[in-house]
C-alpha cells in the first residue's frame, strides 16, 4: 500500500509573512534605541575637539618646561618655540579654529628681585609660562575652555 502525501493548502491566515502587528513593534523598538543613542552622537565631534584641546594643552606645557629645563627661562612667546625647534608648527585651537587665539599667561615680574634671581632670559622680559584657549564658550562639563 502507497500512501501518498496530500498536498497542505494553506488558508488565509497561515500566510508566511509579517504581520502589521509585528512591523509596528519592531519599528518602534528601533524608534526607541535611535532615541537613546542619538544624543551620545551628536556630541561626538565637541567631544573629539575637546580631546584635541587637552592634548595640545599637554604639549604646550610639557614643551614650554622642556625649553626652560634646557635655556634656563621660560620662552618669550609661542613662536620662539617654532623657532627653537621644540614644536614644528603652532597647532590651531580647536574650539576656535585658529593657531591666533592662544591666550599665554607671562611669569610674574617682581622689581625688588635682583636680576640674578629672576628665570627671564638676558633682555629681561618675562617668559610664557602657561598656555589656555581663547575660547569663550563652555565644554561640555561646563567649565570654560579658557580655563583649562
Amino acid at each position: 500500500m502507497v500512501r501518498r502525501q496530500r498536498d497542505v493548502v494553506h488558508g488565509p491566515g497561515d500566510s508566511a509573512g509579517f504581520t502589521l502587528l509585528e512591523l509596528i513593534v519592531v519599528v518602534t523598538m528601533i524608534g526607541i534605541l535611535a532615541a537613546i543613542a542619538l544624543p551620545n552622537l551628536r556630541d561626538t565631534p565637541r567631544r573629539a575637539q575637546e580631546a584635541v584641546l587637552k592634548s595640545d594643552l599637554r604639549t604646550f606645557r610639557d614643551v614650554i618646561d622642556q625649553h626652560y629645563a634646557d635655556k634656563g627661562h621660560y620662552p618669550p612667546s609661542l613662536d620662539a618655540l617654532v623657532e627653537a625647534g621644540y614644536l614644528r608648527v603652532l597647532p590651531r585651537d580647536p574650539i576656535t579654529r585658529s593657531s591666533e587665539t592662544w591666550v599665554v599667561e607671562y611669569e610674574e615680574f617682581d622689581p625688588e628681585m635682583e636680576p640674578a634671581e629672576t628665570d627671564f632670559p638676558e633682555d629681561g622680559q618675562p617668559g610664557i609660562i602657561d598656555v589656555h584657549s581663547g575660547s569663550e564658550r563652555l565644554s561640555l562639563d561646563g567649565t570654560p575652555y579658557s580655563e583649562w
